[in-house]
């Protein structure tokens, strides 16, 4: 046991006595009291009479094992982030930890300087000198109570280090659900640093993820940080992440199951501290079983799954939605009146809305080039007429097909040329270039059609 002048208290459980003295000694080198346990009766009786701030426990002790106690401070709602140390490669016992709820995990042999940074982690949390704006409300918007549950999870999810998939159609703001996971949490002080997975040309990944050293290929003028190193004591967001090659899900394994990488050309791996955040569109889980994306990597990202709904399954949130971007619009075009009738507001409360939220803004932008007297009516918002329903219910996908000649053939022909050249902008980010290449047109040919349907 450590005694400082220090305001934390940590509880220590391991069978061995070596271990115990090892991390003993270190968080008092951190100003931090310790309490210690050999089993998990003594670690019990210790968290009936002190109140800690951290737990330190071993996996495999005499009377049970790690997980064990990592279930039982959570079904006490103790508050108490706890870390598992698992043996050398384990790391399916690491994950099981972690969705048991445990705040981050340590492999055997400890190696002093994740435990430290693990432990900074911790104490950020209860750092009443480091509050974190914990309102969420302001910019995930929606009452429905898909949307409120959402909020009470990422709250949930800040104070965690487990790897999060953000699963969600596109456009319903999966990255904006990832900074809001890393604004909330202990690492907030550092970066996010999104990434899309898709963007990356493949020969150029490992060099882009990794690093490289000066010399290591063609081109490689001088030393490259990588993005796990750029993202260091962050977060790093894995956006379509179902876009990595098979060869760079097997380096990317590696990377989170020994929190280290190799850049290109370096001789030692270096040691990496990020937070892994991933999403996409697609369903990961279908293709793990067509074999393409690799089971062990989805089992390490998917410890916590976040689904994101749709739009249309939360139709009650729209009228927020739409008077929180009419005022930025108005804002940007310098229209104070700006207003959008009855009539307008119900066409979009029909509306399916395949993009999503990100669809709803684009729509609205560009109703209020088209509006005369600040006023937006049906007709300024140009819907499709293929995807529009009469109040259906939510979750439900209309046709988007012509149904007894009911919806004009350059109509349906429009919506379908429309979805496909906003899918290509969505899977490049809105390169144009990229966007008409994946396309097989020319960049003339996007820009005519883009202009031609409204999407400039």
């Amino acid at each position: 046991m450590t005694e400082t002048m220090s305001t934390h208290l940590a509880l220590i459980i391991d069978d061995e006595p070596d271990i115990r003295e090892l991390l003993e000694m270190t968080l008092g080198r951190m100003n931090i009291n310790t309490r210690s346990a050999a089993n998990l009766a003594e670690a019990h009786a210790l968290l009936k009479s002190e109140k800690f701030d951290i737990c330190l426990t071993d996996m495999r002790l005499p009377d049970g094992n790690g997980i064990d106690l990592v279930r039982h401070i959570q079904q006490q709602d103790m508050n108490l982030p706890t870390a598992v140390i698992t043996a050398y490669g384990s790391m399916d016992t690491a994950v099981d930890a972690l969705k048991a709820g445990a705040f981050d995990f340590v492999s055997k042999p400890v190696d002093l300087t994740v435990l430290r940074n693990l432990i900074n982690s911790v104490l950020k949390l209860s750092d009443s000198a480091n509050p974190r704006d914990r309102r969420t409300r302001d910019t995930l918007l929606g009452e429905s109570p898909l949307m409120c549950n959402i909020r009470s999870t990422i709250e949930k999810l800040s104070r965690s280090q487990a790897p999060v998939y953000i699963s969600g159609e596109s456009g319903t703001g999966k990255e904006l659900v990832a900074q809001l996971i890393h604004s909330k949490g202990p690492r907030n002080d550092r970066s996010f640093i999104p990434v899309n997975c898709g963007a990356i040309p493949s020969e150029l990944m490992e060099s882009e993820f990794f690093g490289h050293r000066k010399g290591s290929f063609t081109g490689a003028v001088k030393d490259k940080k990588g993005l796990f190193q750029v993202a260091g004591g962050g977060t790093l967001f894995l956006d379509e992440v179902a876009e990595l090659p098979l060869h760079m899900q097997v380096k990317l394994l590696r990377a989170i199951q020994e929190k280290a990488v190799r850049p290109v050309g370096a001789e030692k791996e270096i040691h990496t501290d990020v937070r892994i955040l991933s999403a996409t569109h697609k369903n990961l889980a279908q293709l793990v079983e067509a074999g393409q994306f690799r089971q062990d990597l989805y089992y390490r990202l998917n410890v916590i799954q976040l689904q994101v709904p749709a739009l249309r399954e939360r139709r009650e949130d729209i009228p927020q939605l739409v008077t929180h971007y009419l005022g930025k619009v108005a804002i940007e075009n310098g229209l104070p009146d700006l207003r959008i009738d009855e009539a307008a507001m119900q066409e979009l409360h029909s509306y399916t809305f395949p993009g999503n939220v990100r669809e709803l803004e684009n729509i609205l932008e560009r109703a209020t080039t088209l509006c005369e007297n600040s006023t937006i009516t049906r007709e300024d918002l140009q819907l499709p007429a293929a995807v529009v329903t009469d109040q259906e219910a939510p979750g439900a996908t209309p046709s988007q097909e012509p149904a007894n000649g009911s919806v004009p053939l350059d109509t349906y022909m429009d919506t379908i040329e429309k979805d496909a050249l906003i899918k290509a902008l969505e899977q490049t980010r809105y390169n144009k270039t990229a966007a008409a290449k994946l396309l097989g047109i020319t960049f003339r040919a996007l820009r005519y059609r883009l202009k031609k349907l409204g999407l400039e």
